[in-house]
């Protein structure tokens, strides 16, 4: 059985299209197929194919500037994307198809609120 390896990688704002290829040359360091974004806060939402072939799915930050849920795949996962979706701006579905021997597989993605913490 195939290993998938799935990461999480805090993005900070990815506002502009120099932001996003900073974050495409820092992730070529990251061991993955699939990569959770946070802290997105875009105000326009992004699907987009690099030349690599990666393809990127960053959501929006809601009213209040809060960062959101993107996902980065790489082109060996790009392939069998089925589908992707949301449930809030904090929360994302990424769904792969069957490849072979390895089994459909659903991503999700979600980016917890600050927590309070009393001592």
């Amino acid at each position: 059985m195939a290993i998938f390896q799935c990461s999480t990688f805090n993005a900070r704002t990815l506002a502009s299209q120099v932001c996003i290829e900073d974050l495409m040359v820092q992730t070529r360091k990251i061991k993955h197929d699939v990569i959770g974004l946070t802290e997105t806060r875009r105000h326009r939402p992004l699907h987009d194919t690099f030349k690599t072939k990666e393809e990127v799915f960053l959501g929006t930050c809601d009213s209040r500037g809060v960062g959101s849920v993107g996902i980065l795949v790489t082109m060996h996962s790009a392939t069998n994307i089925d589908s992707y979706g949301t449930s809030t701006t904090r929360i994302r579905r990424l769904r792969l198809r069957k490849r072979g021997s390895t089994p459909a597989l659903t991503i999700f993605f979600a980016y917890p609120m600050g927590m309070r913490v009393a001592w």
